[in-house]
C-alpha cells in the first residue's frame, strides 16, 4: 500500500514527520535509486526506500526502552489535548526520541516497546514476520474448553479467519493467549465472537521481552542481553 515517504520514514522509526521532509528536501532520501520529492508516496513492501548516509551519521544513539503502559493511555508519539498518551508519561528527554512499537488500544494494558531503532521496529510490526505477542485476559464469566479451543483454531473476524492461537488457561475466568497478528482489537472481538466478552486485558510478553515485575506506568531500558536477544529473535544481527 502506498504511504507518503515521511510516515514510512516516521513508522520505521528513523525519524520524525518533520525532520523527514527536511531530509527530503536536502536530497538524501531516494526511492528505487531516484532522488525523493515532498509529497512523493512508495510502497513500503515493492519498493527500496534509501537514506543517504548522513542520515544515519545524524541519528542518535540507538535506544531501547520497555514501559508498561496502564489503561487509558492512548499510544501515539504525539500529545494530544484530549487524552493522555503515551508521550506524555515519558521523561521529557525522551520525548520524540523513542517511539512505540506497534499500539496497544486505551483500554488495555501492559508492555509496550519504546525505540529510535527502525529497523527493529519494522520486523516487530510488518505481517509477514509473524512475532509472537501474548496477553493476559481475564473474560467476564468462566469460559469452557470448547471456547478456549474455538480461541485457538482461529475465529472469523470480518470475514477473515485469524491464525492460529497458543492458548492456556490460567483460572476459571483467565487465560494467555499469544498472537503473530495484530488486527484492531483482535482480541477482544475474538473473545466476543465466542461469547466470552473481555474484562480486563493486558500484553505480558512481547517475543522475548516479559517483565512481570515492571510496575504500571514505569520505564526502564532494556539491558544489553535483552537488546541482543530481541534483535536475534528477529534475524537482526
Amino acid at each position: 500500500m502506498q504511504e507518503r515517504l515521511q510516515k514510512i520514514l516516521s513508522g520505521r522509526g528513523i525519524c520524525s514527520r518533520r525532520k523527514a521532509e527536511e531530509y527530503i528536501e536536502r536530497g538524501l532520501v531516494k526511492v528505487n535509486g531516484e532522488i525523493a520529492s515532498i509529497g512523493q508516496k512508495a510502497d513500503p513492501d515493492t519498493d527500496h526506500i534509501e537514506v543517504d548516509g548522513k542520515v544515519i551519521e545524524e541519528r542518535k544513539e540507538l535506544l531501547y526502552y520497555l514501559i508498561n503502559k496502564p489503561v487509558g493511555i492512548v499510544t501515539t508519539n504525539a500529545s494530544r489535548s484530549d487524552q493522555k498518551t503515551v508521550r506524555d508519561i515519558l521523561p521529557k528527554e525522551l520525548q520524540g526520541a523513542i517511539f512505540p512499537v506497534g499500539r496497544l488500544d486505551k483500554d488495555t494494558s501492559g508492555l509496550l516497546l519504546l525505540t529510535n531503532d527502525g529497523v527493529l521496529a519494522y520486523r516487530l510490526t510488518h505481517p509477514k514476520f509473524d512475532h509472537e505477542k501474548e496477553y493476559e485476559v481475564t473474560v467476564s464469566h468462566p469460559i469452557t474448553d470448547g471456547q478456549i479451543l474455538k480461541l485457538k483454531q482461529g475465529i472469523t473476524i470480518s470475514g477473515t479467519k485469524t491464525k492460529p492461537a497458543s492458548v492456556r488457561r490460567i483460572g476459571p475466568a483467565t487465560f494467555r493467549i499469544a498472537l503473530t497478528e495484530g488486527r484492531n482489537r483482535q482480541i477482544r472481538r475474538m473473545c466476543q465472537k465466542v461469547g466470552a466478552p473481555v474484562d480486563q486485558l493486558r500484553r505480558v510478553r512481547i517475543v522475548t521481552l516479559e517483565d512481570r515485575a515492571l510496575p504500571e506506568g514505569a520505564l526502564r531500558e532494556l539491558d544489553a542481553d535483552e537488546v541482543v536477544a530481541l534483535k536475534a529473535s528477529v534475524c537482526i544481527e
